[in-house]
């Protein structure tokens, strides 16, 4: 199928232009991959779900976007089981995510309620003209697409176009109900299940964020012996006693200095990643109290981020309880400042959180994606860092927080006091592998925990190389203590009979378990090379380029107009100075850049962003309507070529 959105003429579409009359037929593509998953086994074409709604959710396990919609995807696929089919199409950005055994374990993980398309060479990808993680595609119940989306946020969309497709097909005798063709595996037994983070308690206990089964886990001191859980184990959002209160794949946890949690009434600020919250976790009293966030996801632009506060934009400094939060991964007490540092993985920065003041406040972080430090001109609070899914946070010597980067395969270190960030290990957004020796070639690949030894270096839970690096500071290199894991998540030291010595505890999450790893007293050197995440590349002219971004409002909704335009464009590229002029971000949805001609090839970083509420066009937005963000960012690598279009269009939502 020939990329017609590549150089499509700009297009902005109202809610008349998705009427049956005005639709372009056109024929999905078949499914290719390399085989089914959550079928039973059996092999499936388009053929086989006519007359049935088809959504295709293109995704990778990384992104915590794709993660996002997963999410959303739920209820949709409970109302309309009987005529809709989602299928994911996983479709890898990391070489690890290429293997078998990772995509089983991620459909698992993720308890994935639908059936999936493994497409490691990314044929049905390239044959849908995907472009980024996660777009959306819906085919109606006669073989032909009728919408394509990027991003997330589309629920309310999808809804709309849903029950429009549903009831044209009824009339026409074309929608079949029923015969879903998912078979959902059998359950997995044992104490953990794909645990996350591991953290050691005052009293020498031991809690696990046992994420697959939405709880945590008490432990011993030797993570030996189950004690006991918080949670019911069922996925939800409730507080209560330990017995009762719900998670929903619950991240990392903090504990409180004793006269901090004397005074707030909890010892515990746990990370509760899709819910969007934080908790607090008495330990005494065994009950758990949300102490941050409203359970709503905060979507980057969004003027309904604040609820008591409409039309707010900007820097949030407030009340905990009244901003929306981001998928929150890990949490960690820095002294510093007295307040508990957030890796805010759903929009790519960091805040903090002061429990005796019960605020939150964005400390660091553009809310774009990629690898940015902190300026040198740069004050305080200037937010100009770039971060990518930051997954792990622990305390460094120096009072300071590491960070583990996950997108970037990066080490970081944040000033929480300034939120000032540096990189130590780490290139970019699509680079990454397994390779050790000086920190500037050095390579990591989706590393989601670190931990600063007694010696000053930094062991590395390098997840998806399944491995334990070390950062040395000193001599800024990079080793390897241990190899051979399934997906290390989280790394804990246990002392031995000094504090120099003692051994590493790893939540070794794919294995199901807490895994004991000696130091080695002469670290491996491990040189595999270094990688590039493998996509097509979009050829373009040099000179000027014009990017679109093409976005159609869905039925029932208008553009939010209320506080001036309601869309954005960020537009930047790898290296920077791929683009001379037009990088940047302001409102609107196109943009003209100019190229170096000097640079042969790169990535160019786009994100777009639009606000719509619940309303018919040409009326007024009613009072309490509900509003809606959508935003997509495009890594797009390009080579420019002397005889290249001039044009660049991207579709937000597009039919």
């Amino acid at each position: 199928m020939c990329d017609t959105r590549t150089h499509a003429q700009p297009r902005v579409w109202n809610n008349e232009s998705m009427s049956n009359a005005n639709r372009v037929k056109l024929r999905a593509p078949e499914l290719v991959g390399r085989r089914w998953i959550n079928t039973g086994g059996k092999n499936l074409s388009l053929e086989d779900l006519r007359g049935k709604i088809v959504l295709l959710d293109f995704w990778t396990f990384c992104c915590i976007n794709c993660l996002h919609v997963l999410d959303e995807l739920r209820p949709l696929e409970e109302k309309y089981a009987d005529v809709l089919v989602t299928i994911g199409v996983h479709s890898p950005k990391f070489e690890f995510e290429r293997e078998i055994e990772a995509v089983d374990r991620a459909v698992e993980r993720y308890q994935v309620e639908h059936i999936v398309l493994d497409d490691p060479n990314l044929e049905t990808w390239k044959a849908y003209t995907a472009r980024a993680w996660p777009t959306l595609v819906v085919i109606d119940p006669e073989g032909y697409i009728v919408a394509s989306m990027s991003g997330e946020g589309h629920t309310s969309g999808l809804i709309s176009l849903i029950e429009e497709v549903a009831a044209e097909h009824e009339a026409k005798g074309t929608l079949r109900r029923g015969d879903a063709p998912y078979v959902p595996p059998a359950p997995r037994e044992g104490d953990l299940f794909y645990p996350g983070k591991v953290v050691r308690l005052d009293d020498g206990r031991l809690i696990v964020a046992d994420s697959g089964h939405h709880s945590y886990a008490l432990y011993d001191s030797d993570g030996a012996n189950l004690l006991g859980r918080i949670g019911s184990g069922e996925r939800g959002n409730a507080d209560g006693d330990f017995a009762t209160a719900q998670f929903s794949e619950p991240g990392g946890v903090a504990q409180l200095p004793p006269e901090i949690a004397q005074q707030v009434g909890y010892h515990l600020v746990a990370a509760d990643t899709v819910n969007h919250t934080l908790r607090g976790i008495n330990l005494e009293t065994q009950t758990v109290t949300t102490v941050a966030g409203t359970g709503e996801q905060y979507m980057v632009g969004a003027s309904d981020n604040v609820p008591d506060q409409p039309g707010f934009f900007g820097r949030y400094d407030g009340p905990a309880t009244a901003v929306k939060l981001s998928s929150p991964w890990d949490v960690v007490y820095a002294p510093k400042t007295s307040n508990v540092v957030i890796a805010m993985a759903g929009n790519h920065t960091m805040w903090t959180f002061d429990p005796v003041a019960g605020t939150v406040a964005h400390i660091s972080g553009s809310l774009n994606e990629g690898l940015r430090d902190t300026s040198a001109a740069a004050t305080p609070f200037d937010l100009d860092e770039w971060f990518a899914q930051p997954s792990g946070v622990r305390l460094a010597s120096d009072g300071n927080v590491w960070v583990a980067d996950s997108e970037t395969s990066a080490l970081r270190k944040l000033d929480p006091s300034t939120g000032a960030v540096t990189s130590y290990v780490g290139v970019g957004l699509f680079d990454f592998g397994f390779q050790d020796g000086p920190a500037e070639s050095a390579r990591l690949q989706h590393p989601l925990g670190a931990l600063e030894l007694p010696d000053g270096t930094v062991a590395i839970a390098d997840t998806y190389n399944g491995a334990i690096r070390r950062f040395d500071p000193q001599t800024n290199t990079v080793s390897t203590l241990a190899r051979g894991l399934k997906e290390p998540s989280d790394i804990l030291l246990m002392q031995g009979d000094d504090t120099t010595s003692g051994y590493l505890l790893v939540a070794e999450s794919a294995a199901h378990q807490l895994t004991a790893v000696a130091i080695p007293e002469e670290a491996l050197e491990v040189n595999e090379g270094a990688q590039q995440t493998k996509r097509p590349v979009t050829e373009i002219g040099p000179g000027p380029l014009d990017i679109t971004v093409a976005f159609t409002v869905p039925a029932g909704q208008k553009l939010d107009e209320r506080w001036g335009d309601p869309t954005f464009l960020q537009v930047s590229s790898t290296p920077e100075n791929l683009i001379v002029d037009g990088a940047g971000g302001k409102e609107g949805t196109q943009r003209t850049v100019t190229l170096n001609p000097e640079v042969a090839s790169g990535v160019l970083h786009v994100t777009a962003r639009a606000a719509a509420c619940d309303g018919e066009p040409g009326g007024e937005i009613p009072l309490h309507a509900a509003c809606h963000l959508y935003q997509q960012d495009w890594g797009i690598p390009v080579a420019v070529v002397a005889d290249g279009p001039n044009d660049l269009a991207l579709d937000l939502r597009g039919a």
